[in-house]
């Protein structure tokens, strides 16, 4: 079998060399490019399964890399990333379909999770749907696979906000749980359905809205939720997820509850408000 092929275009050569260090030459072939431009040049000629890319370059930035592959070769997953992280950066990359995104510095295994979901992900054009790419307001719509919600995650996550990190690394984790619940539950994993995402920010809070396509629930009928254990019995929902068949979990609303400022369901039940709060402000 062929080794999966990426393309790593960045200007500055420490990220070449350390990128050649992440990834084995054994599992994938890495080329590499300096400029947008030369990238471009590379793309006309082969195809590679991934395209990782910086923001900032001369001649073609990334961002203009990205709108021409989309024009080119709208199956090619490009991730990008950079060092001068803005909540335009990451609007715009949502906007032009980028595939992941996140910044530098970086670890060695996020650059692998994120190539591996590349690679593995049968992500089709049509699977996020821009409405609003606006810094402050963000709109989508997602079929329901749930592989697009973790494609999402660095997105929302590099959006900074003013939390620290660890609050920035909680709410993010918040807004997965509750897309997962949208995706699985109220969508079932069907792709031919959809779920609305919003995100806004205020200068007092950050607020994610998700509606999903079911017919919503109440929290009466979550007995296979940790959401509806009593203190007495904290487990009793895995119980209940087993005689279901249903795979283990249930904990997503329980734990969002407890990162999250406010969390706010419709009467319907099929469309929840996330509210996390700017520190100068609190809850």
């Amino acid at each position: 079998m062929p080794r999966p092929s990426i393309l790593l275009v960045d200007y500055d050569p420490d990220i070449h060399a350390l990128m050649a260090k992440v990834v084995s030459p054994e599992l994938y072939e890495l080329d590499s490019a300096y400029d947008g431009k030369t990238a471009l040049e590379r793309l006309e000629k082969r195809n590679y399964d991934v395209v990782v890319t910086d923001i900032y370059m001369p001649e073609l930035d990334g961002l203009e890399l990205l709108q021409r592959i989309q024009q080119l070769s709208p199956e090619t997953p490009v991730v990008v990333m950079t060092g001068q992280n803005t909540p335009e950066n990451v609007a715009r990359s949502i906007r032009e379909k980028a595939f992941s995104y996140f910044s530098k510095p970086f670890s060695s295994s996020v650059v692998i999770d994120i190539v591996t979901q590349a690679l593995e992900s049968r992500a089709a054009p049509d699977d996020i749907e821009v409405l609003s790419a606006r810094p402050d307001w963000i709109s989508l719509e997602l079929r329901c696979k749930l592989s697009i919600a973790d494609r999402l995650v660095p997105f929302f996550r590099e959006m900074h906000v003013g939390l620290t990190a660890d609050e920035q690394e909680e709410i993010a984790t918040a807004f997965r749980e509750l897309l997962i619940n949208a995706i699985e539950h109220g969508g079932h994993s069907n792709p031919s359905l959809k779920v609305q995402v919003t995100y806004i920010r205020t200068a007092r809070a950050v607020l994610y809205s998700i509606r999903d396509p079911g017919p919503g629930f109440s929290f009466e009928d979550l007995a296979h939720a940790a959401v509806a254990n009593s203190p007495e019995t904290p487990l009793l929902h895995t119980q209940v997820r087993r005689d279901l068949g249903m795979r283990p979990g249930g904990f997503g609303i329980f734990m969002t509850r407890q990162l999250a400022d406010e969390l706010i369901y419709n009467e319907k039940g099929n469309e929840v408000l996330l509210v996390k709060y700017l520190p100068a402000f609190g809850a």
